[in-house]
């Protein structure tokens, strides 16, 4: 049986990793983090309500100039660095026939959401390939072409990217119109949910449950 944290309770660890990670402590955040995991015995509930609600939060205090450049670029090493440590204990050993391409538009530095995307689908036994940050459209273009991917994955930190994204969505359409197509991130929280919605075969995901319903529900219908 899951264990579910109370709201109470959730908040203090929340806050217990959040400074943790301000103040550059690994050991401490890799300790809260296995506790949890250990707790929640769901990977997705730590990614979601530990690591991504921090993450978020640096962002906020990024964005209000209350904390350095430093001390972010930090904080998201760390969180990478945990992203690591877990992996073993997220993938699947039973592999499915299916690949997913998960990336960033160009303009976006930000590659921690790509790794957690890229962690639900293995765990439900996909392929993935990670392409990274500020990735030019041609070479993801070409990527694409010749590596046949059943789905992409696209994360969108900054909104002032959106820009970005529609232009890349859609070249996408034009080239592959019939490739199924994945975003969220952290932009979404400002708005541009209708703007793309307006193209064909693409999900909106608001989180890594929404994910997950989504995977299932390719495992099962494609």
């Amino acid at each position: 049986m899951v264990a579910i944290e109370t709201s109470e309770k959730l908040q203090a660890i929340q806050n217990e990793f959040i400074t943790a990670l301000l103040n550059g402590n690994r050991a401490a955040c890799s300790s809260i983090a296995k506790s949890y995991m250990k707790s929640s015995k769901n990977f997705i509930h730590l990614y979601e309500e530990i690591i991504r609600h921090a993450l978020y939060n640096v962002g906020k205090l990024w964005e209000s100039n209350q904390i350095s450049v430093a001390t972010e670029h930090l904080a998201t090493s760390i969180a990478e660095s945990l992203l690591n440590e877990l992996y073993e204990t997220v993938i699947s050993e039973q592999r499915l026939p299916l690949k997913v391409v998960v990336s960033s538009v160009a303009n976006e530095f930000h590659q921690v959401g790509q790794h957690m995307v890229s962690h639900v689908f293995e765990n439900h036994g996909w392929d993935t390939f990670i392409l990274g940050a500020n990735l030019p459209t041609n070479d993801l273009i070409r990527f694409i072409q010749q590596n046949k991917p059943d789905v992409l994955a696209l994360s969108l930190t900054l909104y002032f990217n959106l820009p970005v994204l529609i232009d890349l969505l859609t070249v996408i359409e034009n080239t592959f119109p019939d490739l199924k197509v994945v975003v969220g991130g952290q932009a979404f929280c400002h708005g541009g949910v209708k703007e793309i919605e307006t193209f064909r075969n693409l999900s909106y995901i608001k989180d890594l449950n929404d994910l997950e319903l989504f995977i299932q529900n390719f495992n099962q219908n494609g």
